[in-house]
């Protein structure tokens, strides 16, 4: 496959971890910031082929993974009132609140439906006037601009029984609020590559101006991630800390101006509740009160 394949030739992967043996001078300990490089790192077998002296730290993860009980508490009991017809990402179905989950709630009756994008609840409003259809809005910058993208497609149409309930968070923030923690001792970041599609790699300058971390974004096949820790390894090698994008066929140093544009239009930033992390100041995204009537929390 185009793209992919050649990312994970066994013939470009040996010296690539050869060279990673070598590159290691100094100790790195390195956050990989994003679930998917969580999971490509795993799936690859990487943290196996580690050299002496290199450790991999996973980071904040997932945006359902950090999707607080009581968020999930209230997504079910949005659900469970007549007339309403919840929908969300797949991923979302069995995650616990603090008592069931939305999958319980769909096995007692409740409407719950999966959908592959924020557009397709829009399209089951369409279908279903008689219901509120209440996208469950969880995701970090890649998935905001959509949900935006959504929200104002929404009011063109003039659909009126669709809305949001928002949980979405972004992620420099917070990362910035783990750096400060003095026990973490991370001198590098493994940048994730789907969230800098948007917000680009220049969102990452802050961590090297500030704290002197080592910042490469990599995207998720064997080659990127080798790369990735190969380039963090020669800067605290050399000392010489910066941001570097080795996955230029998706993600920019500026970002996508337009999406930024567009989540800034809907959202505002809000204080917003982590699991596990609790209530981060300024991490997570309200809709704006130009768009109220698409918000669920204020409709419900």
């Amino acid at each position: 496959m185009k793209h992919v394949d050649e990312y994970r030739d066994s013939e470009l992967i040996k010296p690539l971890v050869a060279e990673l043996q070598k590159s290691v001078t100094k100790p790195v300990r390195l956050m990989e910031v994003c679930g998917t490089h969580t999971m490509a790192i795993f799936r690859n077998g990487v943290r196996s082929i580690l050299p002496e002296g290199m450790e991999i730290v996973s980071g904040p993860g997932c945006p359902v993974c950090v999707t607080s009980a009581s968020h999930m508490d209230a997504f079910i009991a949005m659900a469970e009132i007549p007339g309403v017809r919840v929908t969300i990402f797949g991923d979302l179905f069995r995650v616990p609140g603090s008592k069931n989950s939305l999958a319980y709630a769909s096995s007692q009756g409740a409407k719950v439906d999966v959908v592959y994008s924020s557009m397709d609840a829009l399209e089951l409003a369409k279908k279903h006037p008689e219901d509120l259809v209440v996208f469950l809005g969880v995701g970090f910058e890649t998935t905001n601009p959509g949900i935006a993208a959504t929200i104002l497609a929404a009011k063109r149409e003039q659909i009126s029984n669709f809305c949001v309930f928002s949980t979405h968070k972004v992620i420099p923030g917070p990362l910035d609020l783990l750096m400060q923690d003095p026990e973490l001792q991370i001198n590098a970041l493994l940048c994730p590559g789907h969230v800098s599609s948007i917000i680009g790699a220049q969102a990452y300058q802050p961590f090297v101006d500030k704290y002197g971390l080592s910042c490469v974004v990599a995207g998720f096949e064997p080659t990127d991630l080798l790369n990735g820790l190969i380039l963090i390894a020669r800067q605290i090698g050399e000392n010489k800390p910066s941001v570097e994008n080795i996955y230029p066929r998706v993600v920019s140093w500026e970002g996508n101006k337009r999406a930024m544009a567009m989540v800034a239009e809907v959202f505002e930033p809000v204080d917003m509740e982590w699991r596990g992390l609790g209530v981060l100041p300024d991490s997570g995204l309200a809709i704006r009160e130009d768009y109220a009537q698409f918000d669920a929390q204020k409709r419900l």
